[in-house]
């Protein structure tokens, strides 16, 4: 969640069919409660959706990557997609106060533009209210959460050969490489992850 913030927001709309907006979240743990600090324009109608109905759910898309069925010993097998996900279904609540919204951009800017704080300070009050008057901020009470992943764990036999073939690879693939290691379906192989 803190490594892959880009999550897809899923609300029901007027229509009562899926609504959903890819935002930046960022994760706060307090209490052993996760929010999710988050917000959208205002023209955007994802926030109305979250006041009329608050229950909704988000989506962080891990690392994921094609699979070539080369790597398995059976010639029988078919491609696959691998990946990792997060799924949570949360609670909404819309925050207004400028001193709120403050508190959410002070925590998006610490997580993608650190040097920029700097410079938001310096814009002014004047600014800042005019700027945030056009968004909408909200917490997102994390309710349940699950993790989905599908590494090809269930061919334990090949997780050598897809692991192999992942460490070379792009900046996914080597992520769930990592991630392999991570969950023990290979060994840490020195120098490969």
């Amino acid at each position: 969640m803190r490594d892959y913030p880009l999550a897809s927001l899923i609300s029901v709309d007027d229509d009562s069919l899926p609504f959903v907006t890819p935002l930046p979240l960022h994760l706060h743990e307090e209490n052993g409660d996760k929010l999710l600090l988050g917000h959208c324009a205002k023209s955007n109608p994802h926030w109305r959706y979250l006041y009329a109905r608050p229950q909704a759910v988000v989506i962080f898309m891990g690392p994921q990557a094609y699979m070539s069925p080369r790597v398995y010993p059976d010639l029988t097998r078919v491609p696959t997609w691998t990946y990792l996900m997060v799924q949570c279904v949360v609670q909404a609540r819309l925050v207004d106060t400028f001193e709120g919204k403050d508190h959410l951009l002070k925590h998006l800017i610490r997580d993608h533009d650190p040097a920029y704080a700097a410079q938001w300070r310096g814009l002014g009050e004047d600014f800042q209210h005019k700027m945030m008057s056009g968004i909408q901020a909200f917490e997102l009470k994390v309710t349940q959460l699950q993790c989905k992943l599908k590494l090809n764990q269930h061919r334990p036999e090949s997780h050598a050969a897809i692991h192999a073939s992942y460490v070379g690879g792009n900046d996914n693939e080597r992520a769930l490489a990592d991630w392999m290691v991570r969950l023990g379906l290979v060994g840490d192989v020195k120098g490969e992850s």
